[in-house]
């Protein structure tokens, strides 16, 4: 498993959130990933540390922004927020 920081910022640019997630393959600039949110991302950029390896600390950064909320990637849960996970 590659362990990775992922950090997600808006369409403003403004950086709102990070957390650490693992991946069995590392994802490539361009693809969609699934975050515990229920929600699509699009990775901008994967930024590995150089020859850094650890069973416990994350290896690279990846830098998302939200899918479009029209796109059929942010819709293959089936999830409305407000409706499905609103506390």
């Amino acid at each position: 498993m590659n362990k990775v920081l992922l950090v997600m910022h808006d369409s403003s640019g403004s950086f709102y959130r990070m957390n650490k997630t693992a991946f069995e393959t590392m994802p490539v600039a361009g693809q969609y990933i699934y975050n515990s949110d229920g929600l699509a991302y699009v990775v901008e950029e994967v930024c590995l540390f150089a020859g850094y390896v650890s069973e416990k600390g994350a290896i690279a950064i990846l830098v998302v922004h939200p899918a479009p909320s029209d796109s059929p990637e942010a819709e293959i849960f089936g999830l409305n927020i407000e409706e499905d996970l609103d506390d």
